[in-house]
């Protein structure tokens, strides 16, 4: 049951500055997502490169353990997403924010010293852990800051430059080897906290902490029905992208001997392209949801255009070119890249008291999604009549089917109000 707004609330001592699309709350969040999809995808560019280098190199075993540590680093995620998420609404934004980004750039540079796959294994669980909050709490904080109309233009800037972060983790990648590659993931997360002094506080969390609401309470979005019928379907919209990365993109080389293709491919630059187009769609969806004034409409158009990308990706590949496959992988990434908005929708869903607690579980929740999908694709591909297209084509199907389902039915949230409380 909604409280009444916190605008009833007694009103914080200290006045905000006003605050624009390009303030420092934007320019901070926008810089701690690009740190953070650094760190999260460099493990799919590097993986062949880093497990040779640490021993393994048995094309098999490469494959096997790669989702092991995959899984290993989306276990951290739904572990680091309650903790944060809580965090967020007990303590505050900015400690989250801050906080999520010294864990993961610590756990970066340690990834550059490892030498087994059990080393590797622990590292990527904790940096998972800390690459669970900054998402959440920099939507939330940016949503909660800016005017109800100008803050998907805030979330689009903060994906926008957010998910550039892929290409960059690309090029270092490839330019200065791996374990450098770590190293400076790990040192541009520590430079960005020297940041952290000109970032305010959200006023909304201010207000509702001079109230007696029960904050963060994470058990509460399971004990209210149409509370946890939200909840559900705001997590099930973000759910299908992380196939796609996790699976599509991420396994590039093994589905380009799928396909017959005329020459290799790689998982590093499948995933440039990918970014790349990720980096377009999120802008795109973030600008179309505020001229169409509708953030549902445009998740569904997303969604449907994600399953047209699909289908191309696994069936209209046969014996085709590098150069095409790397281009229904630019198309997967700008058909998905609906997933600041996803975040965006979900944090406009829930009142002040639950939305850093909402905002930071269900992306990493639909991140960690990834480690049921993975041993569920090993065995679907392991039955002969189904293989990698069939078995990936059936999880596919299942998850865009639900998500846009979820974006049909959730109540439209643009221009909100969110000073509330649930």
């Amino acid at each position: 049951m909604r409280q009444p707004p916190a605008s009833s609330l007694p009103a914080p001592g200290t006045p905000r500055p006003e605050v624009g699309l390009l303030s420092a709350v934007v320019i901070v969040a926008s810089l701690g997502y690009f740190v953070d999809i650094y760190d999260l995808v460099l493990f799919s560019i590097i993986r062949v490169d880093s497990l040779k280098g640490i021993g393994v190199t048995d094309a098999t075993a490469i494959t096997d353990q790669g989702l092991k540590l995959l899984s290993m680093q989306m276990w951290g995620m739904l572990l680091g997403g309650v903790l944060w998420g809580v965090l967020g609404d007990k303590r505050g934004r900015l400690s989250v924010l801050f906080g999520s980004i010294l864990l993961y750039s610590l756990a970066n540079i340690a990834n550059g010293f490892v030498q087994t796959v059990e080393q590797y294994g622990w590292l990527r669980l904790v940096a998972g852990i800390g690459l669970a909050g900054e998402l959440g709490a920099g939507i939330t904080l940016v949503a909660e800051t800016l005017p109800k109309e100008k803050r998907g233009y805030g979330t689009m800037i903060v994906a926008s430059v957010g998910v550039s972060g892929a290409m960059v983790a690309y090029l270092v990648g490839n330019k200065f080897g791996w374990r450098n590659a770590y190293f400076i993931g790990g040192g541009l997360g520590l430079a960005l906290l020297a940041l952290r002094a000109s970032v305010f506080e959200s006023g909304m969390f201010e207000q509702t902490k001079e109230s007696n609401v029960v904050r963060g309470n994470f058990l509460s979005l399971f004990t209210n029905g149409p509370r946890f019928y939200r909840y559900v379907r705001c997590l099930f919209i973000g759910t299908p992208f992380w196939f796609l990365v996790g699976i599509l993109i991420t396994l590039a080389p093994e589905f380009g001997k799928q396909f017959g293709l005329t020459g290799p491919v790689t998982g590093g630059l499948s995933i440039f392209w990918c970014y790349f187009g990720l980096t377009l769609g999120d802008f795109t969806s973030g600008a179309v949801s505020q001229w169409m004034r509708s953030r549902n409409r445009t998740l569904q158009i997303f969604i449907i255009a994600s399953a047209g990308s699909v289908a191309f990706y696994l069936l209209g590949l046969r014996g085709a070119t590098p150069t095409l496959f790397y281009g229904a992988c630019f198309l997967i990434g700008y058909a998905g890249g609906f997933w600041a908005l996803f975040v965006t929708v979900a944090a406009e869903q829930f009142g002040t008291n639950l939305r850093a607690t909402v905002a930071t579980t269900v992306p990493n929740f639909a991140r960690g999604a990834t480690v049921i999908i993975v041993p569920l694709f090993q065995y679907l591909k392991a039955v002969p009549s189904l293989g990698m297209v069939g078995g990936a084509g059936i999880i596919g199907t299942v998850l865009l089917v639900l998500a846009f389902f979820s974006a049909s039915t959730l109540p439209e949230t643009y221009a909100k109000d969110l000073n509330y409380l649930e």
